[in-house]
């Protein structure tokens, strides 16, 4: 089944995601397919009315979310997120064997699993000695994560028990990583750097960045890399590491344009700062007074939307981002916010972390409809970025232009093909997304990510000493808005992030081929980006942050421990997606599919062949396809060209007219069979 590889997919992105984080996710490996018996009721469940520590009997700690159900088992709790029906369950097991902490574990969870399978161990950390995961088959029919950890401490497991819908997985996505981050063994205190002078970044602190770059660039298959740094308001750093494209040899430098994807939306707060700054409109205004055209979902919450709500990713709206990656080609600002109109959030204001493109794209057109209402969304806002962003903070090079961009010193996009070789990957879905491009889809490079940095750092004063912003309108984007992990919030277009006792603001950016980060710590007056040219780049985004850190603070080495233990994850996890694929795709599924499907939703699919290989044209995009077989024995179709790879789309039958199901994490769409 579809599920199968929707799981798989889940699986190695939420491992990925906490290579940082306290819990370390070893490769999958497979086992039983869960039935579908309820959890056994030990205890009595009730709602958490505030985030709650709760220890358990062989002594870990952790912090249960405020709005989930607790209830307590042998050993252990459940926890229950508030959408019934996903469960993550901790227990402490006194059995010496792994696979018999966690066996025993499902017997007071779920009842009736057959064996544990095979868990695979992984070098633990975060005060744990051992670290095994088990992976299973999610139920046939629904997509969903299943998987155990079964975490060693002296004689006894800790096991936790992941059993969560995708659709949760991305609601609660927050949530779900303060559980994670905050489960740590008795007696264990996690390091911080509170109190701590940061030391200056000298060349040598400096060529032990630069190393693990390079490292990372081996391990990885990173063509290109730069790499920006300032201390107390003097760039220490600017240049480049590689190639701007696999098998070329021009090098990456401090003036490479990178498509920076989501590092815009600061930017995009930022112009919107501006204006709050001259009493043109307020963070707390309703948006609908301003801009009549605007709506979400229906009055009610129409009308209880703010200026802030558009960019604090606190609105409870998913992501939805297939509507406009599917319809690229056709997408506008203005159908943008036709689709908001038709949508409606799947949580209260304030209660969960969703990450929303949508809204934050609708933040930057309101902002370029107030300073230009009578032109075209798009065309306002790149002009009101130009004049109150780009232009007094002399980006001279930073664009929205993609013809502009791609016609001087750029780096192309890669990411892996099929057989997990780097390769360039193609610009479609960037393509795609220049409607929402306030959410981010500028081009930019170092230096001018440096000059914005130093105005941030500054307080809003230019190097000459002027004063560019209010520092009261430019510091409210970093107030926390909303929860987003352990000691972790999202702002307004900002991250802000105290997990190691330090502030450090930062956001980071993925476009097909791409990934970016920037970040300060406003406190000790520092300042870093780097941008990556391939998908692969994202564990160096991560392991970058916590390795500065590690320099400025004397910090343990864990970053480039990181880095390598997650090559492996990942080499180990493509190889396992490519054994599960057939390439060129089957003959016989492919035969049985339609040549023309159309979605109300998402637009024309077409299927072809070209040199014995399958396609699926999307109109602004298109991707080779493979096919796999799930558990059940129901052949599905996967895009696999470089930077479009992993969209799943499964064969069904309606009526007797054929239909292509794909889905997102809290939707589902189906193309249906044009006769």
């Amino acid at each position: 089944m579809a599920k199968a590889q929707i799981t798989r997919q889940n699986c190695r992105s939420l491992a990925l995601a906490l290579a940082a984080a306290a819990i370390v996710l070893p490769a999958v490996v497979s086992a039983d397919v869960l039935g579908a018996e309820s959890p056994r009721q030990s205890g009595v469940a009730h709602r958490l009315d505030a985030d709650t520590d709760i220890a358990l009997p062989g002594g870990a700690r952790l912090v249960a979310p405020e709005g989930w159900s607790s209830r307590p088992v042998e050993g252990g709790v459940v926890l229950t997120a508030p959408e019934a029906g996903s469960d993550i369950a901790i227990m402490g097991r006194g059995e010496t064997d792994p696979a018999a902490a966690v066996l025993a574990a499902w017997a007071v969870y779920r009842p009736g699993l057959v064996r544990s399978g095979e868990g695979q161990e992984r070098a633990a950390r975060e005060g744990w000695d051992r670290t095994f995961r088990f992976q299973y088959a999610s139920p046939d029919g629904e997509p969903r994560t299943v998987l155990a950890l079964a975490l060693g401490k002296g004689a006894g497991w800790t096991v936790l028990l992941y059993d969560v819908s995708a659709a949760v997985e991305e609601r609660r996505d927050a949530q779900i990583e303060v559980i994670f981050n905050s489960l740590l063994p008795q007696g264990y205190a996690r390091e911080t750097f509170a109190g701590r002078k940061a030391h200056r970044l000298d060349q040598e602190r400096i060529a032990r960045l630069a190393e693990m770059i390079e490292t990372a660039r081996r391990e990885y298959a990173i063509p290109g890399v730069a790499l920006g740094l300032i201390q107390n308001g003097r760039v220490v750093f600017a240049g480049g590491f590689g190639v701007r494209e696999v098998g070329g040899s021009e090098p990456v430098d401090a003036n490479t344009l990178f498509n920076v994807a989501s590092i815009g939306k600061p930017w995009t707060t930022l112009m919107l700062a501006k204006q709050v700054a001259v009493g043109r409109f307020f963070w707390d205004s309703p948006v609908h007074t301003l801009w009549p055209e605007f709506a979400l979902g229906n009055d009610a919450t129409t009308n209880a939307v703010r200026v802030r709500h558009l960019i604090c990713a606190c609105t409870g709206m998913p992501r939805n981002d297939y509507g406009w990656l599917f319809e690229g080609e056709n997408s506008t600002p203005g159908s943008i916010i036709a689709t908001l109109a038709q949508s409606q959030p799947t949580s209260t204001f304030g209660d969960t972390y969703q990450y929303s493109n949508l809204m934050a794209a609708a933040g930057g057109f309101f902002g370029g409809h107030m300073l230009f209402p009578e032109m075209e969304l798009g065309t306002a806002y790149d002009r009101a970025m130009q004049d109150l962003v780009f232009d007094p903070l002399e980006m001279t090079a930073t664009t929205a232009d993609f013809d502009r961009a791609l016609a001087g010193n750029h780096a192309a996009g890669h990411a892996l093909d099929v057989d997990g070789k780097v390769a360039v990957a193609s610009q479609g879905l960037n393509l795609a997304s220049i409607s929402t491009r306030p959410s981010g889809n500028h081009w930019s490079n170092v230096n001018d990510i440096l000059k914005y940095m130093q105005m941030e750092l500054a307080g809003g004063l230019l190097p000459d000493g002027a004063r560019y912003i209010d520092e009261g309108a430019l510091r409210a984007r970093a107030m926390p808005q909303v929860t987003e992990g352990l000691n972790e919030h999202y702002g307004m277009g900002l991250k802000i992030d105290r997990q190691w006792g330090v502030t450090v603001i930062h956001h980071g950016g993925s476009a097909a081929g791409y990934r970016s980060h920037m970040m300060w710590l406003p406190d000790h007056n520092v300042g870093a980006v780097i941008l990556i040219n391939s998908d692969t780049g994202g564990v160096l985004r991560s392991a970058f942050r916590r390795r500065l850190l590690e320099l400025l603070f004397d910090g343990e080495p864990k970053a480039e421990a990181d880095l390598a233990r997650f090559a492996v994850l990942d080499r180990q996890a493509v190889a396992g997606e490519r054994a599960s694929l057939t390439v060129p795709a089957d003959p016989v599924a492919v035969a049985s599919l339609a040549r023309a499907y159309r979605s109300k939703n998402l637009g024309d699919l077409r299927v072809y062949e070209e040199d014995g290989r399958t396609w699926f044209d999307l109109g602004g995009w298109k991707s080779e396809v493979a096919t796999f077989t799930g558990e059940g024995g129901s052949t599905a179709f996967v895009t696999i060209s470089p930077g479009m790879s992993g969209y799943v789309f499964e064969p069904a039958s309606r009526s007797g007219q054929r239909v292509l199901v794909t889905r997102e994490a809290q939707s589902s769409y189906s193309f249906e069979e044009v006769r």
